[in-house]
């Protein structure tokens, strides 16, 4: 697939058919992320892959919207420092943000489907991975291939108009 194909065909896919991502593409997906840019190339991240289905179900308990944790074939925890610094906090979310698009468009560029969800209970995510002092459970992305239909580039947006949202030289 092409990247703008990519970007095009990305969109939140919560309901999974059953078929196992393969483990290449998993690293693919893995090191989309870890090549990602950083603020000052500090890289506070660390990636949990998880495929047990009893564990991802487990997973999708730490938010009441991660239910599609559970159906996924894996699911990847960002992980990241605890900080007290908001400066640094603020960092670290950009740089998660940035990860999680990068992994999703690496997705599906493989036709493979994906979704985020917000790590909420941090302590039982903590707990299910047992995870080091210091470090937090922020984001899941839920991978697996779309149950409904296979992704391709989408024509009817629900956004808004492009002259809406871009505004050039100013306001």
């Amino acid at each position: 697939m092409e990247t703008w194909d990519a970007i095009t065909s990305r969109r939140n896919v919560r309901s999974y058919n059953d078929q196992p991502i393969p483990e290449a593409d998993l690293d693919r997906i893995l090191e989309a992320g870890r090549r990602t840019p950083s603020a000052m190339n500090r890289q506070p991240w660390d990636f949990v892959v998880s495929t047990d289905r009893a564990q991802l179900a487990e997973l999708a308990k730490c938010w009441q919207g991660a239910g599609h944790v559970a159906g996924s074939a894996a699911t990847i925890t960002l992980v990241t420092p605890v900080t007290e610094d908001p400066r640094k906090a603020g960092w670290n979310a950009y740089d998660l943000g940035q990860v999680s698009i990068t992994m999703m468009i690496a997705a599906a560029d493989l036709g493979i489907g994906s979704a985020h969800a917000v790590v909420e209970d941090r302590e039982l995510a903590s707990s299910i991975l047992g995870l080091p002092d210091g470090q937090y459970a922020a984001f899941f992305i839920a991978l697996g291939y779309p149950a409904d239909r296979p992704l391709s580039p989408i024509n009817n947006l629900n956004r808004r108009p492009f002259d809406e949202v871009v505004h050039r030289g100013g306001w």
